[in-house]
C-alpha cells in the first residue's frame, strides 16, 4: 500500500515543461505566420524560419559553456532568441530585396544580382551590429549580478548571447 511520487521543485519543472511543449511550437507557428503575412511569400518565409537554428544553436553553445542545463527560465531565453532573430532576418531580406528591385530595373545579370546582394547587406552591416552589441550588452551585465533571481536571469539572458553573436555571423554572411 505505500506509493512514491515526486514532489516539489520537480512536479514544478514536470508541469512547466508540458506547458513548454506547447507554448515554444506555438511561438514558432505564430512567427511563422507573421513572418508570411510580411512578405506574403513562402520562399521568404522560409529562409528566415531555416535560419532560426543557427541562432539557437549560439544558445546550445553557450549554455554548455557555462554549464546550464534545460530549465524553464532558458526556454523563455530561446523563445526571446527565436523573435530577436526573426527580426533581424527581416530586415536583411528586406534591405536584399529592395537592392535587387533597384539593380534588376537597369540589368537583370548575375553581376546584377551580385551588386544588389554586397549593396543591401553593406547597408545593414551597421544596423545589425549595432542591435546585437545593445542586446548582447544589455545582458551581459546580468551574468555579474548577485542576489534574488540573478540564477534565473542568467540563465534566460545565456541563450540569448550566444545565440545573438550566432544569428549576427549568419545574417552577414549566410543569408546574403
Amino acid at each position: 500500500g505505500y506509493t512514491m511520487a515526486w514532489s516539489g521543485q520537480y512536479e514544478y519543472m514536470q508541469r512547466a515543461q508540458a506547458k513548454l511543449e506547447v507554448v515554444v511550437p506555438a511561438t514558432l507557428l505564430i512567427i511563422f505566420l507573421l513572418l508570411y503575412l510580411n512578405f506574403g511569400r513562402i520562399g521568404e518565409t522560409l529562409v528566415v524560419m531555416l535560419s532560426l537554428p543557427f541562432a539557437l544553436v549560439g544558445g546550445v553553445v553557450i549554455m554548455a559553456v557555462l554549464g546550464f542545463n534545460w530549465s524553464v527560465a532558458t526556454g523563455v531565453g530561446f523563445i526571446a532568441l527565436a523573435g530577436v532573430a526573426s527580426e533581424i532576418g527581416v530586415i536583411m531580406l528586406l534591405y536584399l530585396g529592395n537592392a535587387w528591385e533597384r539593380h534588376r530595373r537597369e540589368e537583370a545579370s548575375e553581376r546584377a544580382l551580385h551588386d544588389a546582394v554586397v549593396e543591401g547587406a553593406a547597408l545593414r552591416v551597421r544596423p545589425i551590429v549595432m542591435t546585437v552589441t545593445a542586446v548582447v550588452c544589455g545582458l551581459l551585465p546580468i551574468f555579474w549580478g548577485e542576489g534574488a533571481g540573478a540564477s534565473v536571469m542568467r540563465r534566460i539572458a545565456a541563450p540569448m548571447v550566444g545565440g545573438m553573436v550566432a544569428a549576427t555571423i549568419l545574417r552577414l554572411l549566410v543569408i546574403p
